[in-house]
């Protein structure tokens, strides 16, 4: 066995040690596992299988892996320990000189030329991981480790992660981003996925390093380093002037910024070095050809161009004013165990010097700096946040807490939360740098000093009048903000952009047709209209716009709400001072158009052979031949359809007149249930599902009150429904069918949200929801009759219960945390001889829609799939997809460009 002299530790990320290797007695490194890596049993299985494949990796220039081990529970990796400086202690006593770089070169090629063709990536190519021995030997370490470690923590996001061990997230994440920031090729700065092309670009970042001491893209935060890889060059007036062509060549193969330009094999690149290794004598005229010839690229050559330059005297060519700063864009995807959360409200904030976002996920408000890889919770934040806002310094961020109806503050580092004022669910907000707050109300828009006090009303909302967006525009002398008088789900497409001076109330219209606008620094107002950022020159001083509106940025997602698909004011974007633009794209729940799909238990999608609509609330027949869905109109009207699940019919409409929602099937398949306004209040009615007949009234509901339909126990004698009084106040009834009966009261508790009643398969059990808040539900099982005799089944919230068909398991969805939001709970039930049940567990499904108080997913009668509903965006079959946010870096230089202010 091999023996540590460093003694046994349980490092929190993998250190390496010098140890002795007992039985075959050789000197070893020893790389220790951190212990919550040895602990995930995924992770260590996917990693031995990895470690075996690069064990078979023999070759005189990589350092070779001896085995995997494991003592009192610590995992190590045994390694060839290989005696020398590493090529980042060389290069830290000055540039290499060529005679000495080129060898070394050729050696770090041929290692990356044995590892391609089999089949590894290194992924991790930088002078810290090549060693130099003493007889010439070079050795390529950590082949292939930047992989088979994937999800080891640095624990660190600080602002020297150029200078850090190697950056790594869960390999399966997509935008996982693995390497050296420095080093790193376009395509993994990007976080796209790799091949071994982008080893190639790394190789060339070194080589440019040994050469010229340098680093070939420079920046002291990660971000500007990433930001120099995607959009610049490396500055060719550092390399050595004599050396050779060819080398230049080569590097300007490596440095493009596209993989299909670049080098295509490590043997390619090999070749070249000995060819310029064997003929060191080649002329400049060379140099000087390839700058003539089509598509080279002149840094390369610059030197040899320079000096024909000055012999023939005209040396002021290359006298260029200086270039704006260049625009950079990256993507962050939401890690797998989050999503955006209260999309109806702005989801999104930058800080004003574009160093920080905030973002609203799984209730909680997320803070991710720009130079790290991975966004924080901000403790003390918890579920029904919405709206934050930064402070002008970005060390606190406001926002509304829903549970409590209040505007809040916390430090953006967490800690307590500071309670700034009451107030609704606010039409926007923002932080002025007076230190107040101005968000809008229903009654108008008001402004709070940002540590608290009595709010004051800015500008009131005449009748019928609704405000958004307010922000106080700089001088404090006018408030910035959008309004509309219309009704219906487009009310806020043709709202008005307006400016109203606070002295004298007077108001000025800005544009129509637009909303959600914000003044930025460069002269302009930027405002949305659908998915499409648009921008107008505006004058700060007269307070008017100078020119038309030109579409900047699309995609931009608008924030729907859920419960009836209404157009929001809001957009999910944000503007930092400093020129950062930040937004979520326009694929989450933004999106009206949505797809059908069944789901299996492991979270496979196959979708269904319907067109892209706004569906929602789908129902299996009970014959499994049909499903009944809901849809909804521009106009925020329901229509109820059936769509033949053989896909050999064309889905057909159901209902015609009135708004209709939420269709349920009876037993026999034959009718559909479903609620409708059709008769003047929200009543329950059902109609033939082949379309024939006209539908009949079921119930009718008071005025004021709403009839939701449940479920048909299984003879189809007896509906179950809820009715909704009020905010709080929701009732569970039932309707025998037969004969003359009236609905009668089941559950009946002021105060109370009684939902979702569903019959188990043999009728005898009912389960449902109830809760004092629509976040504080649980789901409960009772006899059917009643009988006194309850049983809990949620243990950390629920809503809108279903069964299995062999009523062996409850599925829901959480209510109380965000975590699981878009994922089903299950629980194993028992209802004979005596009613039992087992633990909650999470199924593997993801992103499939939730719309407020819909139960919106259903199960086939052979219980094996589950019917949903996803974005039209959603991934490939079997694959997530999440959230994103898109980031610009210096948009302003973008916008400038595209919108020129006189």
């Amino acid at each position: 066995t091999s023996s540590c002299s460093s003694g046994r530790l349980l490092p929190t990320r993998s250190e390496v040690y010098r140890a002795r290797d007992g039985k075959l007695d050789r000197d070893v490194a020893i790389k220790v596992l951190p212990e919550e890596f040895a602990r995930d049993k995924e992770r260590l299985a996917r990693f031995e299988r990895e470690a075996k494949l690069l064990a078979s990796l023999n070759h005189p220039n990589i350092a070779s892996i001896y085995g995997l081990e494991e003592s009192d529970g610590v995992k190590a990796l045994v390694l060839e320990l290989v005696e020398g400086p590493t090529l980042a202690e060389r290069i830290a006593e000055g540039p290499i000189p060529i005679e000495e770089a080129l060898p070394i070169a050729r050696q770090m090629a041929e290692a990356l030329e044995a590892g391609h063709e089999a089949g590894v990536i290194h992924r991790d190519v930088k002078p810290a991981n090549v060693k130099l021995r003493q007889d010439g030997t070079v050795k390529v370490l950590d082949y292939g480790l930047a992989k088979a470690l994937e999800g080891e923590a640095t624990g660190r996001a600080d602002s020297e992660l150029s200078q850090s061990p190697t950056l790594t997230r869960k390999g399966t994440q997509i935008g996982a981003i693995l390497g050296t920031a420095a080093y790193m090729s376009p395509e993994q700065a990007k976080g796209i996925p790799v091949d071994t092309r982008s080893d190639l670009f790394s190789f060339g970042c070194v080589l440019f390093e040994m050469l010229t001491g340098r680093r070939a893209f420079q920046g002291e935060l990660a971000a500007e380093i990433l930001a120099s890889i995607i959009n610049r060059e490396p500055d060719a007036n550092a390399l050595p002037a004599n050396l050779h062509p060819r080398v230049r060549e080569l590097l300007e193969r490596c440095f493009e910024k596209e993989p299909k330009k670049r080098w295509q094999a490590a043997g390619d690149m090999r070749v070249e070095l000995e060819r310029a290794l064997a003929n060191p004598d080649e002329t400049r005229l060379h140099a000087v050809a390839v700058a003539a010839s089509p598509g080279a690229k002149l840094w390369l050559v610059l030197p040899w161009v320079i000096a024909s330059i000055f012999v023939t005297g005209v040396a002021t060519w290359i006298l260029k004013p200086s270039e704006p700063r260049p625009i950079t864009r990256f993507r962050y995807e939401l890690p797998p165990a989050q999503q955006f959360t209260s999309t109806g409200r702005p989801l999104v904030d930058v800080s004003r010097d574009g160093s920080q976002f905030v973002y609203v996920a799984n209730g909680q408000l997320h803070l991710r700096p720009m130079d790290a890889t991975e966004a924080m919770p901000i403790q003390g934040t918890r579920i029904g946040i919405t709206s934050p806002v930064f402070s002008p310094d970005g060390r606190w961020v406001a926002y509304f807490s829903g549970p409590s109806q209040q505007l809040k503050k916390t430090a953006s580092s967490g800690g307590a939360p500071v309670t700034i004022t009451d107030a609704s669910n606010p039409y926007g907000l923002s932080w002025s740098a007076d230190d107040t707050i101005v968000y809008g109300q229903p009654e108008g828009i008001f402004r709070v000093a940002a540590g608290g006090g009595v709010p004051s009303l800015l500008v009131a909302a005449e009748d019928g009048e609704q405000m958004h967006g307010p922000q106080l525009l700089p001088g404090g002398e006018a408030v910035l903000f959008t309004t509309t008088r219309a009704s219906g789900a487009d009310r806020w497409d043709e709202a008005e952009i307006v400016v109203q001076l606070l002295d004298s109330g007077e108001r000025k219209v800005l544009w129509t047709g637009g909303g959600d606008a914000r003044y930025v620094p460069t002269g302009h107002l930027v405002y949305a209209r659908e998915d499409v950022l648009f921008a107008l020159p505006f004058d700060l001083e007269s307070l008017k716009v100078t020119g038309g509106p030109v579409p900047i940025t699309e995609g931009v997602q608008r924030a729907i709400r859920p419960e009836n698909l209404t157009a929001s004011a809001n957009y999910a974007f944000s503007a930092s001072g400093s020129g950062a633009l930040v937004y979520v794209a326009g694929t989450d729940t933004g999106s009206n158009q949505r797809i059908l799909a069944l789901v299996d238990h492991d979270g496979a999608i196959e979708p269904l052979n319907a067109q892209p609509a706004p569906y929602r609330s789908p129902r299996v027949s009970p014959d499994g031949r049909k499903l009944a869905v809901e849809t909804m109109s521009d106009e925020g009207v329901g229509v109820v359809w059936v769509y033949d699940l053989s896909g050999d019919e064309a889905i057909q409409q159901l209902t015609f007149e009135g708004d209709n929602r939420r269709p349920i099937w009876t037993p026999d398949s034959r009718y559909v249930t479903f609620a409708s306004d059709r008769g003047g209040t929200m009543s329950l009615y059902w109609k033939p599902a082949n379309g024939s007949g006209v539908a009949e009234r079921l119930t009718t509901a008071d005025e004021g009150t709403v009839h939701r339909p449940g479920s048909w126990s299984p003879d189809g004698r007896t509906l179950s429904f809820w009715v909704v009084r009020g905010g709080d106040d929701w009732d569970i009834w039932t309707l025998v069918r037969e004969g003359e009966n009236a609905p009668e009261s089941l559950y009946d508790a002021p105060g109370r949200m009684y939902h979702g009643p569903e019959f188990s398969p043999d009728g005898k059990w009912l389960a449902y929801g109830v809760g004092d808040t629509v976040s504080n539900q649980d789901i409960y099982v009772e006899p059917f009759p009643p009988t006194g005799a309850r049983w809990r089944i949620s243990q950390e919230g629920g809503n809108f219960p279903l069964w299995s068909p062999d009523a062996s398991a409850l599925f829901y969805r959480r209510s109380r945390s965000f975590n699981s939001t878009r994922r089903l709970q299950s629980v194993d039930v028992k209802t004979a001889p005596d009613f039992t049940f087992g633990n909650e567990r999470t199924l593997p499904i993801e992103r499939f829609l939730i719309f407020s108080f819909y139960r919106d997913y259903d199960i086939t009668p052979d219980g094996q799939r589950f019917v949903m509903v996803f974005p039209e965006g959603q991934a490939e079959p079997g694959e997530s997809s999440r959230g994103r946010i898109e980031v610009v870096l210096n948009w302003f230089e973008e916008l400038k460009r595209l919108v020129p202010v006189n």
